[in-house]
């Protein structure tokens, strides 16, 4: 149990660089939920926690790409609704899962999530800073993209780290090439499957709030400062530091873990 302030202040600073993370490249999970597990809250508990605490930071993200960028409404609805099942899903899964499997299961899904985001570049080459209008996505590419998120929305309610890489992939997929465009829209479907577990976790009671509270600043500070200075910041840099954090990560809960 967190109770003193070093450690507060270092959990606020974790939700904080998390939440810019999200907003940049993805992967916040992956500092801000470790930190909850390190200080003692058990990872059901952290998992609960931790996705309370960041999806407020995934709103403030998205009004910060609202300022620059302009996505279609209708794909958005469109994919909202998946994301809202799904996000329901996983969530539900989650409560019913014992916490001695869940303990087992973490490093897999760490290690899977900084897979992803160590494969970021192969997902996403075919993105280019093009006018790719939402406009012009065929029947085919809506309906990948509705089966996709579905799936993409139940992970992420049962764990949630990755979530925005595997967006990325199924957006090019459907056939947007706007880099920006696409991150403008991952980020209210990313604040739906939180919001939508955070709810479920909230009414069976596995949020330790004080901590949520806390971690809600922090991550709302970095999530829009992140949006901000997305375009100052060199994306390779971060995303190899994000891979290397998430190994170290995922080698301790395997070390925890068995």
């Amino acid at each position: 149990m967190i109770n003193n302030l070093p450690g507060l202040l270092s959990l606020f600073f974790a939700a904080t660089v998390a939440g810019a993370i999200n907003s940049v490249a993805g992967g916040g999970t992956l500092i801000s939920f470790p930190s909850l597990v390190a200080f003692g809250e058990p990872d059901i508990i952290s998992n609960a926690t931790n996705t309370a605490a960041l999806w407020p930071g995934s709103i403030s993200s998205a009004i910060g790409y609202r300022k620059d960028t302009k996505i279609q409404r209708s794909l958005l609805i469109t994919l909202a609704i998946p994301s809202f099942v799904g996000g329901l899903f996983g969530a539900a899964i989650l409560v019913f899962t014992s916490p001695q499997i869940f303990t087992l299961v973490v490093p897999f899904l760490i290690l899977f999530a900084t897979l992803m985001l160590a494969s970021k570049d192969l997902i996403t080459r075919g993105m280019k800073r093009s006018s790719g209008n939402e406009e012009d996505l065929s029947i085919l590419g809506r309906a990948w993209g509705v089966l996709f998120q579905l799936f993409v929305a139940t992970y992420g309610g049962y764990f949630g780290a990755g979530i925005g890489i595997l967006m990325l992939g199924s957006f090019s997929i459907m056939g947007l090439r706007d880099i920006n465009k696409m991150n403008a829209l991952k980020t209210p479907l990313a604040a739906i499957v939180n919001l939508t577990a955070f709810v479920f976790f909230a009414l069976r009671g596995l949020v330790v709030w004080y901590l949520a509270g806390l971690m809600v600043v922090g991550a709302v500070i970095g999530g829009y400062a992140g949006a901000r200075l997305a375009t100052h910041v060199d994306p390779r840099l971060l995303h190899y530091g994000i891979v290397i954090v998430g190994l170290i990560v995922s080698g301790w809960f395997f070390l925890k873990a068995f």
